[in-house]
């Protein structure tokens, strides 16, 4: 049976641990913890779901370090090598880098990385340290949230996106590894789709994280609550040209962030994600009762954590420079998404 390491087993990389584990059984999946350390390793993970029921409890081999995964893995009955090594943790800078820690469980030309994270343009660092092996970028529909150490709870939408980093050329065996991959969260109960390039994917979901994401953490309001409180604003734009689907001023600034977010995509070659897919997304969004939804970005803010500005807003600035498309909206967002997380590394730093 494949092992399967995770590194980052908060909500999304619990749930889909649990998910491989219903596929290639508990003792082959390991999970790197850190504050939930002691309550998985005592109790393992439970997991209440609205699609697959509630008090789903599994028991992972679990570890502290990557360095300690390995060395159970060495003692382990059969031995072997990690065939896959999930990246489940936020997407932030890391001293040293998430690609350093994870080295010791990667065998060259055999293990699979597959990154479940959030933004654009973050793979190329693992592309560069792991060369020769097959790299899984993912994007996740997947809402779920630890409500205690390693317990956590989900909504009742689950999808995954897979595709093999660089898209073309990409070798038979990353192909295959990819493969591999998706079937085995299929076996898990899960449902995976494979991509000849997942790209496409990941801007769609940035139009999403791109602009609700960051604006939500900087108001500290949900998404429908943003809405609510700037519908009534009068700032003598055209309400009547449909830009704002009736909702007001906040709703139109979302949509312009989204398209500045499309007009990158489109630079790239992604040419259907297009303003008929910015009023699509928009849609969603506006018809959600109060309060509406709690984006990561806004949950991390609550907590007084580090923001994912750069993977999810300032990685789409540098790439739509480099391209030549304006996006001043994008590029004030994440400056104010910067300041606002460096706010709380220097309140931390204080204490």
């Amino acid at each position: 049976m494949p092992k399967v390491l995770f590194f980052g087993t908060g909500s999304l990389g619990a749930c889909y641990a649990w998910v491989l584990a219903k596929a290639v059984g508990e003792k082959n999946i390991t999970a790197i913890c850190r504050s939930n350390f002691d309550q998985a390793s005592r109790s393992g993970f439970t997991i209440h779901s609205k699609l697959w029921g509630d008090n789903l409890n599994f028991r992972p081999q679990v570890a502290r370090s990557v360095d300690d995964a390995v060395k159970q893995l060495s003692t382990s009955p059969g031995q072997g090598i990690f065939d896959f090594v999930v990246v489940a943790a936020k997407a932030l800078p890391t001293n040293p880098p998430i690609t350093e820690l994870i080295a010791p469980a990667i065998t060259a030309e055999k293990t699979a990385i597959v990154l479940m994270q959030n933004g654009i343009g973050i793979e190329d660092e693992y592309a560069a340290r792991f060369p020769s092996n097959p790299l899984l970028s993912t994007v996740a529909y997947f809402p779920a949230t630890q409500i205690s150490p390693a317990v956590v709870q989900h909504k009742e939408v689950e999808l995954l996106h897979v595709g093999t980093y660089p898209a073309t050329p990409a070798p038979a065996a990353h192909k295959e590894a990819a493969q591999v991959f998706v079937d085995l969260i299929g076996k898990g109960g899960a449902t995976a789709t494979l991509h000849d390039d997942i790209q496409r994917e990941r801007w769609i979901k940035l139009l999403v994280n791109g602009s609700w994401n960051p604006v939500c953490a900087l108001t500290r309001l949900r998404d429908r609550e943003f809405i609510d409180a700037n519908s009534g604003l009068d700032l003598g734009s055209d309400s009547g040209d449909g830009k704002d689907h009736g909702k007001g001023e906040g709703v139109r600034l979302i949509r312009d962030v989204m398209l500045e977010i499309s007009s990158i995509a489109q630079a790239y070659g992604y040419s259907d994600v297009n303003a008929e897919m910015v009023d699509f997304q928009i849609g969603r969004a506006v018809i959600r009762d109060l309060p509406g939804v709690q984006p990561s970005m806004l949950a991390d803010a609550f907590e007084g954590k580090r923001l994912e500005a750069d993977a999810i807003v300032g990685n789409a600035v540098r790439l739509a420079r480099k391209k030549g498309v304006a996006v001043p909206m994008l590029r004030i967002i994440y400056l104010l998404t910067n300041g606002l997380s460096e706010s709380y590394s220097r309140k931390k730093s204080s204490i």
